[in-house]
């Protein structure tokens, strides 16, 4: 589906990836996780051909995105972190861009605004921040591409609305659709993706699927000295210490996907041990 190999990028003098490289698959929501500024909505817009790499090549379902081929755009769409939506109806925005998308379906549009509560007849210039992005949302999904790039997409939504994306995005995938969701607001994932890449200074410094994640590690609440100073990372909380721990025993623990991310940021090398 989606290869990066060896990219080099950078803008003017600052350098953003030195020899990144990754695989994604179909059939698959992957969680891009990082701090604002480390280079997530940069690879995300090389991967949909809107960058391109100085170095280094990017093929998706083996075409590169870069010559922006007709064949490779009605199969890829991109959720903006930022973006303008014209002041028409969403009817009128299905009339004049649902012809670039072949898979388009005006079904699932409308159960997708239902499912957002976005009002009937409203035009986008009089609807809020986050309703104009439950919209753009809405029409990405709609579109039933094989390629979905999301950047940041919770922003603007309330708490409301992130377990409605939750949900949406959830009932969406199948064996054909590769969903990439970047976000530093990571919580708003937890329950959703099937693989973790967390990204800092534009390096990759974890890379799991879920199952292998709770296959290693173990996340718990502790109250034992010895078990605390063992951990491979722990921190404070409002009932003991909270732990990740080496899984020695094959217990299945709920990943605290927070407290991952601080670990890998703040302990890289002592939680990838436990994947060695």
């Amino acid at each position: 589906m989606v290869s990066v190999q060896n990219l080099h990028f950078s803008y003017r003098r600052k350098k953003v990836f030195t020899g990144l490289n990754l695989k994604l698959q179909p059939g698959f929501i992957y969680g891009l996780l990082g701090k604002n500024g480390t280079g997530k909505s940069t690879l995300l817009h090389n991967i949909a051909g809107l960058l391109y790499p100085d170095t280094g090549s990017i093929t998706v379902n083996g075409e590169n995105p870069g010559k922006r081929n007709p064949s490779f755009l009605r199969d890829v769409f991109i959720v903006p972190e930022e973006f303008y939506l014209p002041n028409i109806t969403p009817e009128n925005l299905v009339k004049y861009n649902a012809p670039f998308y072949p898979k388009f379906s005006k079904e699932q549009f409308s159960r997708y605004l239902s499912e957002f509560d976005i009002p009937a007849g409203s035009t986008i210039q009089h609807m809020s921040y986050g309703q104009k992005k439950k919209v753009l949302i809405s029409f990405g999904l709609a579109c039933n591409v094989s390629l979905l790039l999301m950047d940041e997409p919770t922003n603007g939504l309330d708490i409301m609305s992130k377990s409605q994306f939750r949900k949406v995005i959830a009932g969406t995938l199948d064996s054909n659709k590769c969903i990439i969701i970047s976000t530093h607001q990571v919580k708003d994932l937890e329950n959703l993706i099937d693989r973790i890449t967390i990204i800092d200074e534009g390096k990759i410094l974890f890379d799991q699927t879920v199952e292998q994640i709770t296959r290693s590690l173990q996340f718990k609440i502790s109250f034992d000295r010895e078990e605390i100073q063992q951990a491979l990372y722990n921190e404070d909380s409002l009932k003991g210490n909270a732990i990740i721990s080496r899984n020695t025993n094959g217990e299945d623990t709920r990943i605290d996907l927070e407290m991952l991310y601080k670990a890998i940021i703040t302990n890289q090398h002592q939680i990838q041990s436990a994947f060695n």
